[in-house]
């Protein structure tokens, strides 16, 4: 008899959904990621909706140090003036100055990183309308954030990258990345300092969420 799958414990499903964060200060850069673990997560990732139902999905997963540490510099070719830069904007919102902060240790300190992995399509896309780009990177984008998901339920930590893709064409070369794939993400990979995420303060959802058409939040069949 098939299991009943409709019985989720809601409340550590939502712990879940809401405290899987963008964790870069607090990856554990000492600490080895065993490479079946990071399988176990891209298997639950593969499972995601794909557009079409085409197997065009490809994971690059760097474990070597010397491969880590190229693959970082070609990182902070773009990342580093781009972060710096930003940095020295002065600005008084503390929540974007920590964002900053983590952001550029992650740059200096991306070699350290026990698994580097990076998200592709093995396929080019079509950039010339909305319409022709959408569901490529639909097809690609579920599978990332099932990816985190199972890392975070597994205390390790991840965080959505693209500062390299400046360097795509060098990348590909260090890693034999053939023409044709098209790289989405690299995601920096590892266990956690501590677990206790939080969510993260958000506006309203209702004042986010329309109605029926633009700019109407009222919720339909609410009483004033």
């Amino acid at each position: 008899m098939m299991e009943d799958m409709t019985s989720f414990d809601t409340e550590q499903t939502d712990a879940l959904l809401s405290t899987t964060r963008a964790v870069r200060k607090r990856l554990d850069l000492d600490r080895p990621v065993p490479p079946e673990v990071i399988l176990e997560c891209l298997e639950l990732a593969h499972q995601s909706p794909i557009g079409g139902n085409r197997e065009v999905r490809r994971w690059v997963v760097v474990t070597e140090p010397e491969r880590r540490q190229r693959l970082a510099d070609l990182y902070r070719v773009g990342a580093l003036p781009y972060l710096r830069a930003r940095a020295a904007e002065r600005t008084a919102d503390a929540t974007h100055r920590r964002v900053g902060d983590s952001a550029l240790f992650l740059a200096e300190n991306l070699e350290r990183v026990p698994a580097l992995v990076l998200s592709c399509l093995d396929e080019p896309i079509d950039l010339s309308s909305n319409g022709g780009a959408a569901p490529t990177y639909g097809s690609v984008m579920p599978a990332i954030w099932s990816f985190q998901l199972a890392l975070r339920s597994r205390g390790l930590g991840s965080a959505w990258t693209t500062l390299h893709l400046g360097e795509a064409a060098a990348a590909a070369e260090l890693l034999g990345i053939p023409d044709g794939v098209t790289q989405i993400a690299l995601l920096p990979v590892a266990y956690t300092i501590g677990t206790d995420f939080k969510p993260a303060r958000r506006q309203a959802i209702r004042e986010l969420t329309y109605w029926n058409q633009w700019g109407q939040t009222d919720t339909p069949g609410a009483t004033t």
